[in-house]
């Protein structure tokens, strides 16, 4: 088995660097080590301690965060385009692990007959306007539960994400901003319990899942028309159940390039590539992204970034 000197930086609080999605794959075909001084570094957004870091540089984008070439080597983000050959679009929901919960048979009367209540919604960033404003007006209709720390309306935070979204026949599920490619768990944790997504982010979520097993805001002209489509679904219990019927996977079968045989392979591909190359990164370009980067960060921690919880 091949050694691999490995660290990460840069990631979200509470990141482990010994049990994660990417240590946990590349051990299948490597014997990696976590030093101080890697041959490579799996970097993401929250930071900028990478530019410390002398060696060969993987970008991860959980964010909606395009990869910047003159930092690193080779990106896994959101984005369709593969860069020249320097970017793989790895959506943030694989790394939430067990998609193929996703594909297992459904009892639709039993799915059904347990979905007592009509529509949840757990936010914490009160950003997203467009989020916002669609759970005002669906509000308007029925109560929706908000068990998160934005706009919480039953009195407490959520403890258990899954227990509280199972009950409900559907679940509010944007992305904090729209962005082709960009699909983060938002609309991967209801598909587990069988809530029917809300979704409005990525407007190509088509390519990720079949689009006739939620509602994709993205198909209609206007959130009213939205809103209206789910009404029929709600008061209608035949066309209900045509929704829990359909895979949430074209043909039920998880698209390859998000295996994590296919996932293994990229990185084995790019980690050879690196041995015929020199980092991108030299030190030169390190002082004039040092201080590109902290004007950057002001601006990400104003506008964009949430904390997450993994």
């Amino acid at each position: 088995m091949n050694t691999l000197k490995l660290n990460f930086s840069d990631f979200w609080p509470g990141f482990n660097k010994h049990d994660n999605y990417f240590i946990n794959l590349l051990r299948k075909y490597y014997d990696v080590q976590i030093v101080e001084d890697p041959e490579v570094l799996i970097y993401s957004c929250y930071s900028f301690n990478f530019l410390k870091y002398n060696c060969h540089k993987i970008f991860f984008a959980p964010e909606n965060v395009r990869p910047n070439y003159n930092e690193c080597d080779f990106s896994f983000s959101f984005d369709y385009s593969e860069a020249k050959g320097n970017n793989y679009r790895l959506p943030l929901f694989i790394l939430y692990g067990n998609v193929e919960k996703l594909i297992e048979e459904k009892n639709i009367d039993q799915i059904s007959s347990e979905k007592n209540k009509f529509c949840n919604m757990l936010v914490s960033n009160p950003r997203g306007k467009e989020r916002n404003q669609f759970f005002h007006l669906l509000s308007e209709y029925k109560k929706v539960d908000s068990g998160g720390k934005f706009l919480n309306n039953i009195g407490s935070r959520v403890k258990n994400r899954f227990h509280f979204i199972e009950p409900y026949k559907f679940t509010l599920a944007f992305e904090n901003s729209s962005y082709p490619g960009y699909t983060t768990e938002k609309i991967f944790e209801p598909m587990k319990v069988n809530s029917i997504p809300i979704y409005w982010g990525n407007p190509k979520v088509d390519t990720d899942f079949n689009p006739k097993s939620f509602v994709n805001v993205h198909d209609y002209d206007n959130f009213n028309n939205a809103i209206d489509a789910i009404k029929e679904i709600d008061q209608n219990e035949n066309i209900y159940k045509i929704y829990l019927k359909e895979p949430y996977f074209k043909g039920n079968e998880i698209p390859k390039e998000f295996t994590n045989e296919v996932v293994l392979g990229k990185f084995i591909d790019v980690i050879s590539s690196f041995k015929k190359t020199n980092p991108v990164l030299n030190r030169r370009d390190k002082l004039f992204l040092g201080y590109s980067n902290m004007v950057r960060k002001r601006f990400l921690n104003k506008f964009i970034f949430e904390k997450r919880i993994y």
